[in-house]
């Protein structure tokens, strides 16, 4: 990576951090606590993908090496699902599963832009311009699935205790837990379609590098010696 690229990274990571930072404080200056936010993936997503590109920016500002594309493209991944759910589900008054918006105070609105469309966006931008590309196999995507599954667990078994869930298309209370299953097995769909398509972008982009770019700063590593003749 040229030093101009690495310096563009590690502004775009820092960019990220900041976004996560700010969307989480400025929405839970509404009625929401920190802790109360915690259960809901949108907060899960954007920590990750916060910790990862601060970790990212600190490898790239020292010259190190990038983190494993295969995390990169799950925390990218999670995040993304964040927005597009929130976009196109939640937020969406034709979806069935849409909820109601509430009256934000400008500061809380702002918090969730942050969290559902200006962090998605950069994340994607970053993986799109700076992650090495062609390292990614059509397996990740259902590796990837991992997580939300887990989560699934995680919010219908939080539910049994406190009878409240994160999500419409997750509250077994509304929908029984064969509604639920029905709407999971969906989304496990539509989750795995997508990381699919994070693996054919990246394939596609690949062509495109056929060469990774010199890096002016690199030290250059000295000629081995020649070998003698006998």
């Amino acid at each position: 990576m040229t030093l101009r690229r690495r310096r563009l990274a590690v502004a775009f990571r820092l960019a990220i951090v900041i976004g996560v930072l700010a969307g989480i404080v400025l929405t839970a200056l509404g009625p929401a606590t920190v802790t109360g936010l915690l259960p809901y993936f949108t907060i899960q997503s954007n920590l990750a993908v916060g910790l990862f590109a601060g970790y990212a920016a600190w490898q790239a500002a020292r010259r190190r090496p990038e983190p494993p594309s295969a995390l990169k493209g799950a925390v990218t991944l999670y995040v993304t699902i964040t927005g597009v759910v929130y976009h196109l589900v939640l937020a969406n008054p034709a979806s069935p599963f849409a909820m109601t918006q509430p009256d934000r105070a400008l500061g809380e609105a702002v918090g969730n832009q942050l969290l559902h469309t200006v962090v998605p966006l950069l994340a994607v931008a970053d993986w799109t311009l700076f992650d090495p590309r062609g390292r990614l196999r059509p397996r990740y995507a259902l590796w990837w699935l991992a997580f939300p599954l887990t989560y699934l667990g995680f919010a219908l078994v939080r539910g049994l205790i406190v009878h409240r869930y994160p999500y419409p298309f997750i509250d077994a209370g509304q929908l029984g837990y064969d509604g639920v299953a029905v709407s999971a097995v969906f989304f496990a769909v539509a989750f795995w379609l997508l990381g699919l398509l994070f693996v054919g972008v990246d394939r596609a982009l690949s062509r495109w590098v056929t060469h990774p770019p010199t890096d002016p700063d690199a030290p250059v590593q000295p000629a081995p010696p020649a070998g003698r003749s006998a």
